[in-house]
């Protein structure tokens, strides 16, 4: 009698297992497929800023001088940047994302080399920095350094800030970090106006190395009245 009851005991809490661990596999699958429908979407909307992004590098070229005005365009990577930024917080280690950053760093290089191009035939100074950095773990400060040229991009909105992963596997990137002479061990790096500066670097040290930005900041409060 005692037998019949434990066996009865036992398959009881055995069924009550098997359907605990297949609603728990069942509601993990669906989370996962959410999350994977959320990052096609967000792969999706990610990728047509990207090919706006391109057409509009394009249209820049072939303008006349009295015609360029490459704000929009600058507010657009921005945009793209804040989405994969997202996208890599909440959906680490997917290749497809890392692809996509990779995409993005090439936009930054392209829209570097056209202002650069706009400058020598317009004779319109861009105001730009070159921020390289790498992951916490290893750049304590980058973080820092990143919170820095947010805000003063959000003072300057004219100003250019590029920032590019050190450690990303990239030529174009290889080839800018080579020219520039960035060293891994010296992160934080920026450069502006074709100087290297290592090292955690304040608001009011970037304003006393980019005496341009006097100027920007006089075109935004003429703007503002």
């Amino acid at each position: 009698m005692n037998n019949s009851f434990n066996w009865k005991k036992y398959i009881f809490v055995f069924v009550i297992t098997c359907g605990i661990f297949l609603l728990a596999n069942s509601l993990s699958n669906m989370f996962t497929n959410k999350k994977v429908d959320q990052l096609k979407n967000i792969q999706s909307k990610i990728a047509i800023d990207i090919l706006s992004s391109e057409t509009q590098f394009s249209l820049l070229s072939e303008l006349s001088c009295k015609d360029v005005n490459s704000g929009n365009l600058s507010q657009e990577l921005t945009s793209l940047a804040k989405k994969i930024e997202y996208s890599q917080e909440n959906f680490e280690g997917n290749d497809e994302i890392l692809e996509l950053k990779k995409y993005y760093t090439l936009l930054q290089i392209k829209d570097y080399l056209l202002m650069k191009k706009i400058s020598e035939r317009c004779g319109k100074k861009a105001v730009g920095i070159l921020y390289f950095y790498t992951t916490a773990e290893n750049c304590v400060e980058c973080t820092k350094q990143g919170y820095v040229l947010t805000e003063l991009r959000t003072k300057y909105p004219d100003l250019r800030v590029y920032s590019f992963d050190y450690n990303l596997d990239l030529s174009a990137l290889k080839a800018l970090v080579s020219i520039n002479k960035v060293e891994d061990t010296k992160l934080p790096a920026i450069i502006i106006n074709d100087k290297s500066y290592t090292g955690f670097q304040t608001i009011e040290q970037i304003e006393k190395l980019t005496p341009e930005l006097k100027t920007l900041g006089g075109q935004v409060a003429e703007e503002k009245k």
